[in-house]
């Protein structure tokens, strides 16, 4: 790869605490490496419509803290076709910009992935995203602020649970990944978790219920994942009611507050260590890979790998928590 002069950033897919704390070292270590650095605005659909401006450090200067992307994001029809790519592919020329970066999901490295095979253009990814689900990386951008988010609220739903003798059913988001309602409900001690990885007993959901019941327990949190195979907590309430029609029950769905926030430390750290990876990655001759962290040490994981595979959940946490909520 020859010298690189100029570099653009984009963000795309759902935003993740901590993006802009990546951001932020792209553009810190490209100026470090003598580069010019670009923005690209509401992600892939700014690149079709020439969103490109130049970032510097005034224009990170304040961005550690904050929760979502400066550089917005937006979903883009027209980068589903080829000439809406070509387009995109021709505003990056006209900029000169020499290579890119993206934060985002799986979703996004496959754009990429696409992209830079169609026109030769080096690409790498960050993994941004609350859900953890991406392969290569032990931890996504945004997914330690999305449990302590959880943590919180659900420890505050607690005191009004007991002081009213309710249940609880919160809904979390994980359409098809359960790592937040995992590590959220072990962190503050749900009576039971609910995720899409694994199949939902019915009876054994009320068995735990029945044995709070006499142990005179009235009140109690269950977390349940959006992709559970329940349907989600309103379906796990109707069945809940039906046996256990004097149980003051209640559902509380968190939704989007999950995503919002300013990043924990944590998501800090691993976003300004990637970020600097990403740009040394491209000084390297290295592109079509996500740079991750596994065991603490950098690696580079091809699109193809990261795209196709999925984290799996830790099972022995799932025990842990059975086992600690009894």
């Amino acid at each position: 790869m020859e010298e690189l002069k100029r570099i653009a950033v984009l963000t795309s897919g759902g935003d993740s605490p901590g993006m802009n704390a990546a951001i932020r070292a792209v553009v810190k270590t490209g100026l470090y490496y003598g580069m010019e650095v670009y923005g690209v605005y509401r992600g892939y659909h700014g690149m079709v419509n020439d969103l490109i401006q130049p970032l510097g450090r005034e224009d990170v200067k304040y961005s550690l803290p904050l929760g979502g992307t400066i550089l917005k994001s937006a979903r883009s029809k027209e980068f589903m076709t080829y000439e809406g790519r070509k387009k995109a592919y021709e505003n990056l020329k006209k900029h000169e910009i020499d290579a890119l970066i993206v934060i985002g999901g799986d979703g996004t490295f496959a754009g990429a992935k696409t992209f830079m095979n169609e026109f030769d253009f080096p690409v790498i990814g960050l993994p941004g995203t609350i859900d953890n689900d991406l392969y290569g990386t032990d931890y996504t951008i945004g997914y330690d602020t999305a449990v302590n988010t959880v943590v919180s609220a659900v420890d505050k739903l607690r005191d009004t649970a007991y002081s009213h003798d309710m249940l609880f059913i919160v809904e979390v988001m994980g359409r098809d990944a359960g790592f937040i309602a995992l590590r959220s409900g072990l962190a503050s001690g749900s009576g039971k978790i609910l995720i899409p990885e694994t199949k939902t007993c019915t009876e054994e959901l009320l068995d735990r219920l029945r044995e709070r019941i006499s142990r005179d327990e009235t009140s109690a949190i269950i977390i349940v994942s959006e992709g559970d195979d329940f349907g989600g907590a309103m379906e796990v309430k109707k069945i809940v009611n039906e046996k256990f029609p004097d149980y003051n029950t209640r559902v509380t769905i968190l939704g989007h507050i999950q995503r919002g926030g300013s990043p924990s430390a944590f998501d800090r750290i691993l976003a300004s260590g990637l970020g600097y990876q990403a740009v040394k990655g491209l000084t390297e001759g290295r592109s079509g890979v996500m740079v991750g962290s596994v065991n603490r040490k950098i690696v580079f994981v091809p699109f193809e790998k990261s795209i196709k595979h999925h984290n799996k959940i830790n099972v022995e946490l799932k025990n842990i928590a059975e086992i600690l909520s009894m």
